[in-house]
């Protein structure tokens, strides 16, 4: 009986002496009161401090422009750096491939000729892009010398048939390129991917679905879209017309892709926009291929109608095409694309007028207000012919074009133009671990001392461009906690940290009872994975988990368990939608948690701050790859039942275990392809010790891509000396925690040894 009484009389000293009577705080916090659902509470938190972070995007922007307004030339040039940044960030990055002319799509039963109305012909054309990707549409051609050069861009679901009168579906009085080809103009009509979902699992639209893979590799679908209307460009520059001006004008997805173009390729002489133009504070709730990394950073749709001056723009304020994807649906991400109010357009434009009106001569940014239902009207065709040629007259008559295309096939034509994308999506997955090498061919491995140098700049690349990081500071801890578990030999709290204004940190902290005074001693934070709590890694035996907080802490480790932003389905993804807009991501928010997180561990009396380590499955394992990376602190990684070829996860849309076609639509990281897939992410851990924990029948990837990319992390740390800092462990298992070589590894590198039994 001794023995158990001891116990007791320990548990009861330790109870008094930290205060852990029911709900009481741990000594040197407050009182934590809290008493709705903490998880919900800091999810709602980081949401509000997300859309204040928007808001002010508007006016940190200006930080980023140097304007020269003293002379039209000196401005264009001046806005030059913006031009390169909104194409990087676009994904425009490859060569165009040079040609002399529009090829002719005919066969043997189908001339090129599919159309023919009062004073011009109408062609199916195609052209090349890049590399596999062509543009195809349509071409109508007057019958006199054009007197201006116009690519008429429909919305995503509307034909290019459509506007020019061939077919039905858009009304007469918005065949905006038809009333254009009949007042003289040649027109190049591009087909648009659309938002339709054939085929396509989990409702995802085909736009979304290529935008997935594309982003990933830091291109996109806006991009490619835009590099077909870029390619007409060429062609029209090239044309002996010297004297023939080029204009773009689009209504929808088209409006969008008109504004762009102007504003970065300065040969477009004229912009009109239609059913587009708007402030794009709430472009998270847009149709998700809209979503570009970065874009609020610096570009508005005001600025964006800046780059276009010292040309002329014409923003038609007409119905927006609406767009409504609904929340769970397992797959699409939710859209919900409304017209906005006459006032908020007028707010925007007012702004755009505000930015140019220091040029001499003033661009025009003019206004033409469309009546419901119509666009492309009469008003706003004259003012976009009078900025490209003189004495021009639009011609609105009701005569539609002659069909001659007697076997149209455009779900066809379209089949053709998403697979030559997808081709050449999987073309750059193929080639991105080249890109990636060349990427870090700075990194110096001849020495550990040269590594740890070299590798600083790379840690800084990724905490800015790939992970975003909000430059604020810390704000002091304010700990509040209670006691809230009691295990066979630990004591639990709740935990809970201000980091930012709306953002909190927190988690469960498991001290054992046999901590002695003065004693520090080494510290595993424990994170969960998709819709986790830190509660299913203490109790209940998770399938996944097994508790494995509770049992490192009954070895002796204190632990500390966060809850993380990934709980409660679109309520954490649209987290992801807000913070891309402005460059951040989840993890911009995650990873300054952790920091106080750690901040606070290390001021505890009976922590070593030298030995805090870091433990996470699954989505938690994706937490250890990009976390410890940017938190130094942290003195080791452990990666559970996620590490993988993730690019490849990613980006490949002929995998399975891809995320392309899956639920998870926050998953995709801009432009990882070119720079850090999981073996470079370890780099920035390294020379830390660093371990992988898979099962050979967990969901996540085969055996086959999980070796072939611990492969690199293995060879970095040999090359480096330090070989005996990595390892793998690989089980008979599925996705779930081991905890027998990751244990063996805590022991190890955490200098604490293994309780007898």
């Amino acid at each position: 009986m001794i023995f158990p009484l001891l116990h007791w009389l320990s548990s009861v000293l330790c109870t008094i002496q930290s205060g852990t009577e029911s709900n009481q705080p741990l000594r040197g916090t407050s009182q934590l009161t809290l008493e709705e659902d903490i998880a919900s509470y800091l999810v709602s938190g980081v949401d509000r401090f997300l859309l204040s972070q928007l808001d002010q995007s508007v006016s940190k922007r200006e930080e980023y422009w140097k304007r020269d307004f003293s002379s039209t030339t000196n401005y264009a040039v001046s806005v030059e750096p913006n031009r390169m940044q909104l194409s990087q960030i676009l994904g425009i990055r490859d060569n165009r491939i040079p040609f002399k002319g529009l090829e002719l799509i005919a066969s043997t039963n189908q001339p090129a000729l599919v159309g023919r109305g009062n004073g011009y012909d109408i062609f199916a054309v195609r052209w090349p892009v890049i590399h596999t990707i062509h543009g195809e549409g349509l071409l109508l051609v007057p019958s006199n010398k054009p007197i201006a050069n116009i690519i008429a861009i429909p919305d995503a679901d509307v034909l290019p048939e459509q506007i020019s009168g061939l077919i039905e579906g858009v009304p007469s009085h918005s065949q905006f390129a038809r009333h254009l080809a009949e007042s003289g103009c040649r027109v190049v009509i591009p087909t648009l991917i659309s938002r339709k979902s054939n085929e396509m699992p989990n409702h995802i639209s085909k736009r979304e679905w290529l935008y997935r893979s594309a982003f990933e590799l830091g291109r996109h679908l806006i991009g490619y879209e835009l590099q077909k209307i870029f390619a007409v460009v060429d062609w029209f520059s090239a044309q002996s017309q010297d004297d023939v001006k080029i204009g773009t004008i689009g209504w929808g997805e088209g409006g969008m892709l008109a504004l762009y173009a102007g504003a970065i390729d300065t040969r477009i002489d004229a912009v009109c926009v239609s059913g587009y133009f708007n402030s794009r504070q709430e472009i998270w709730k847009e149709p998700l291929e809209r979503n570009v990394f970065g874009l609020l950073t610096q570009f508005g749709d005001a600025e964006l109608a800046s780059m276009v001056a010292p040309r002329h723009l014409i923003i038609e304020a007409a119905d927006f095409p609406e767009v409504h994807v609904p929340s769970g649906t397992g797959g699409a991400a939710p859209a919900d694309l409304v017209t906005p109010a006459l006032d908020q357009v007028k707010t925007e434009v007012e702004r755009a007028q505000s930015i140019v009106k220091k040029l001499n001569p003033t661009p025009k940014i003019e206004l033409i207000q469309a009546e419901s239902s119509v666009y492309g009207t009469v008003e706003s065709l004259q003012s976009l012919l009078d900025l490209l040629s003189t004495q021009a007259t639009v011609s609105f008559s009701e005569n539609r074009p002659e069909h001659l295309d007697g076997n149209f096939q455009p779900d066809r034509r379209e089949d053709l133009q998403l697979a030559e994308i997808d081709q050449y999506n999987q073309w750059l997955l193929s080639e991105s671990s080249h890109t990636r090498q060349e990427f870090f061919s700075k990194l110096d491995t001849s020495s550990l001392g040269g590594y740890q140098q070299t590798i600083e700049w790379y840690r800084d690349f990724f905490s800015r461009e790939i992970i975003g990081q909000f430059d604020l500071d810390l704000l002091p801890f304010n700990a509040r906690s209670r006691f809230s578990y009691q295990g066979k030999n630990w004591q639990g709290y709740e935990v809970v940290l201000d980091v930012w204004p709306d953002v909190i940190a927190y988690g469960i902290l498991l001290l054992p009872n046999d901590i002695k005074e003065e004693e520090r001693r080494p510290v595993v934070v424990c994170q969960h994975g998709l819709e986790g709590r830190p509660q299913d890694i203490i109790q209940g035996d998770h399938d996944a988990y097994h508790d494995f907080a509770a049992k490192l802490a009954e070895r002796g480790f204190i632990t500390f368990s966060p809850q993380n932003l990934y709980i409660f389905t679109d309520r954490f993804r649209t987290l992801q939608r807000k913070a891309n807009p402005i460059q951040k991501t989840l993890f911009s928010i995650i990873i300054p948690q952790h920091q106080q997180i750690v901040n606070w561990l290390q001021s505890l009396s009976y922590v070593d701050p030298n030995r805090i380590a870091f433990y996470g499955l699954s989505y938690g394992g994706k937490t250890a790859m990009r976390v410890p990376p940017l938190v130094t602190d942290y003195c080791l990684s452990i990666c559970s039942a996620d590490f993988n070829e993730w690019v490849w996860k990613n980006a490949s849309t002929r995998s399975s275990y891809s995320y392309v076609n899956s639920g998870e639509y926050e998953i995709f990281e801009f432009d990882l392809g070119s720079t850090f897939n999981y073996a470079e992410m370890s780099w920035l851990i390294c020379p830390r010790p660093f371990m992988v924990e898979r099962g050979h029948f967990d969901g996540v990837a085969p055996d086959e891509t999980v070796a072939y990319e611990y492969a690199k992390v293995k060879r970095q740390y040999d090359l480096l000396g330090i070989g005996n800092r990595t390892e793998m462990e690989v089980f008979d298992g599925p996705h779930t925690i081991n905890g027998i070589g990751t244990f063996e590894f805590l022991h190890q590198h955490l200098n604490w040894p293994v309780k007898k039994a």
